[in-house]
């Protein structure tokens, strides 16, 4: 299993993240922003908007690492960003695209910056550096443009060290009594999770990834328990408010 990425493996990635999401905006025709998103509950234009704030906020983390006073993640917390969110989703489709592809850009370039600075603290999650802002970035941009169009970027278009990081960082969400062993095809278990009750998940990486994620599967994975075929045991909320692995 991949550990993490070296420094400027990683920007790499991201940065290809970025130019294949930008890509994918511009080509998002205006009636599809009021439409509904493969995210439940939002649309096409409330996840644009969200990338464009996101994109906001980890420039001003990046920009403002190390300080004595860190930034906040989004000014006014939650509530502040899916105000934002909601405001900007009420834009007419071509100013939003406006919009972000230049926040979008703007991240591209300040990531060009970023390894001189890896593990000061950032504001982001309590105890993050600017690594840590770095892999977050990377699973907005690949996780979301899935999620604008699973058919266009299923999960089966991930880079494998995508599929390798969301398996560490999503262990977040397996409960306390909970394991999981996940069985990749042709790779080594990888066992999360520490409780009592045991599964066994086995499909590709990519689906296995996207399964933690609560992203849809393309192919088939199969849940055991002692061997016998079980019900997928139930995942935590998505970690928003906790630091997530590397």
């Amino acid at each position: 299993m991949t550990l993490q990425l070296p420094p400027a493996q990683l920007i790499a990635h991201v940065t290809t993240a970025l130019d294949e999401l930008v890509a994918q905006l511009s080509s998002l025709a205006d009636e599809d922003f009021a439409k509904p998103s493969s995210l439940p509950g939002w649309s096409t234009a409330q996840l644009v908007a969200h990338l464009h704030s996101l994109a906001l906020a980890a420039n001003r983390q990046f920009e403002q690492a190390g300080s004595a006073q860190l930034p906040p993640m989004y000014d006014g917390g939650a509530a502040g960003r899916i105000e934002a969110i909601n405001m900007a989703a009420l834009m007419r489709p071509e100013k939003l695209r406006e919009l972000v592809s230049a926040s979008l850009g703007q991240l591209r370039e300040t990531l060009t910056t970023v390894q001189a600075h890896w593990e000061q603290p950032v504001g982001y999650r309590p105890g993050a550096k600017v690594a840590d802002m770095v892999y977050a970035v990377w699973r907005e941009m690949l996780i979301h443009a899935t999620d604008l169009n699973e058919f266009i970027r299923p999960a089966a278009s991930w880079p494998q060290e995508f599929s390798d990081h969301l398996l560490r960082a999503l262990a977040a969400r397996v409960k306390p009594e909970d394991r999981i062993v996940l069985q990749s095809h042709g790779r080594q278990r990888q066992v999360i999770g520490e409780g009592e009750r045991s599964w066994v998940l086995e499909g590709t990486d990519f689906d296995l990834a996207a399964w933690l994620s609560g992203r849809p599967v393309g192919g088939v994975v199969r849940a055991t328990q002692a061997a016998d075929s079980a019900d997928f045991p139930t995942l935590l909320p998505w970690p928003s408010d906790v630091l997530m692995a590397r």
